[in-house]
This record gives structure tokens, C-alpha cells and sequence, in this order.
């Protein structure tokens, strides 16, 4: 088995910092979630219009903030005024990746246009090996296996074709270094089929690859996938992730 980013599994992923303590992707999130002794957090990236790799979620400032309109309609110091849930600022990457310069980093382009800004960044600041990018989007993820290989999770066609393999179907090489996944898969009319269980995490492992799970919330949950053999679990509630963790010796 690979390690990830160099921690020992299971690790703890505060996702989004820690969105149900503190609003998501801020530093107040980030510093309560280092604070507790956090190895590693999850977080999202989006461009400004000139560029700048900001910490966002969401294509627009709406839900998050006292402004409204789509960020990269905005270049870096026209957000100087914007602040989340009333009072936080929007983060830039590259002040996040400084603040701690030993934290490790699961990161998502949400968008095409911020992959050579983050890519800019993690080279810039020397990130590379404390970071692993996860997405929806293969392309983002084949551009960034190109420029910066060695640090991307599963697409969710690779995601698709490590599930086939559990199942007995022979998928061949896949080109991610780790497999971050929900626990079910939504089908329809309610319906999901489940992606963690013992199966997957046997192929996975078969292959070297640590397996993380997303966004789990639920404390029976959270337990149910350590038992299993999970490598990482990703949670808004970071105090009770930690709570757990500590409750079973693996808090480090």
C-alpha cells in the first residue's frame, strides 16, 4: 500500500475545514481544524477573472457570501469587500498553502479555468508532494497527471472501473494514486447502490491505493467504515471525527 501525502492510515480529513463548525473554507475553519490536530482538510479552488486561485466552493458568491454573481466575473481586489457567512474572507490558495506549511491538502478545481493558476501555485510554493487533487472532471485530472503526476485521485470513470474490478471484471492499470469516493451512489427514486465495502476496499488495496470516503456525517457511519478497513474518512463534524478516532487509538 502507497501512503498518503506520507500520513499513516486511517487519516482524518477535515472536509471544507470543517463546514458544520465553522463556515466552510475559511481560515477560522482551517485554524479550528489544525487546532485540533487535523494531519490533512479538503478544500475547493476556483479563479478569480486575472487568475488568482481562490479557496471557493460555489460558481457563484450567493449562498456563501454577502455579494452575489459568479467569482471569475471578479479579479482578486474586487473581493476584498466580500466576506463569507458575513464576516470571513475569501481565502487565496497560496495564503493557505503558507499558513501551514506542513498540512496536507486534498484539492478540487471545481472549474477548467483554475487548473493552470492551482498548478502555478503548487509549484510556486514548493506544494506538489503535501497536496492530492481530486475531481469530477478526468480532463482536469489528465491535466494535471501531466503537468504534475503522482498527486490525483480517481476520476469517477476510474472510480466505475475499480467498482467492475471488485465485482470480477478486469479494468487494467489505472492512472490515480488513491480512490476518493462516497459511500453509495445515487441511482434513481431515492435508490443507491453502495461503492465502499469489503470488495472495493480488496481491489483497491490490491492495486496499492488507499481509499478515502466522503462527506461522512453520521457517527454510526463513520464507524462502519473503519471497521471495513478505510483509509480515510472525510467529515464536516470534525470534532466528533476526532472524538472517534481518539476513542479508538488512531488519533495521531
Amino acid at each position: 500500500m502507497r501512503t498518503f501525502l506520507g500520513l499513516e492510515s486511517p487519516v482524518a480529513i477535515a472536509h471544507r475545514g470543517g463546514a458544520a463548525e465553522h463556515p466552510e473554507n475559511t481560515m477560522a475553519a482551517f485554524e479550528h481544524a489544525v487546532e485540533l490536530g487535523y494531519p490533512c482538510i479538503e478544500t475547493d479552488v476556483r479563479s478569480t477573472r486575472d487568475g488568482v486561485a481562490m479557496v471557493f466552493h460555489d460558481e457563484n458568491l450567493d449562498r456563501l457570501t454577502d455579494h452575489i454573481g459568479p467569482l471569475v466575473e471578479r479579479d482578486w481586489a474586487q473581493l476584498d469587500d466580500v466576506r463569507i457567512a458575513g464576516k470571513e474572507p475569501i481565502v487565496r490558495l497560496e495564503d493557505l498553502l503558507g499558513a501551514w506549511p506542513d498540512l496536507r491538502l486534498i484539492i478540487d478545481p471545481k472549474s477548467d479555468d483554475v487548473v493552470t493558476p492551482l498548478i502555478d501555485v503548487l509549484r510556486r510554493t514548493n506544494a506538489r508532494d503535501r497536496v492530492c487533487i481530486g475531481s469530477f472532471s478526468a480532463r482536469r485530472l489528465r491535466r494535471i497527471r501531466d503537468e504534475l503526476p503522482g498527486c490525483t485521485s480517481c476520476s469517477p470513470a476510474e472510480v466505475v472501473r475499480l467498482r467492475a474490478d471488485s465485482w470480477g471484471v478486469p479494468t487494467g492499470k489505472l492512472a490515480a494514486d488513491c480512490a476518493q469516493v462516497p459511500p453509495r451512489h445515487p441511482l434513481f427514486a431515492g435508490l443507491s447502490i453502495p461503492v465502499v465495502d469489503a470488495a472495493f476496499l480488496r481491489s483497491a488495496h490490491a492495486r496499492g491505493m488507499p481509499v478515502q470516503v466522503w462527506t461522512v456525517n453520521d457517527d454510526a457511519e463513520m464507524a462502519h467504515l473503519l471497521d471495513l478497513g478505510a483509509d480515510g474518512i472525510m467529515s464536516d463534524r470534525v470534532t466528533a471525527l476526532k472524538d472517534l478516532f481518539e476513542r479508538r487509538g488512531l488519533w495521531r
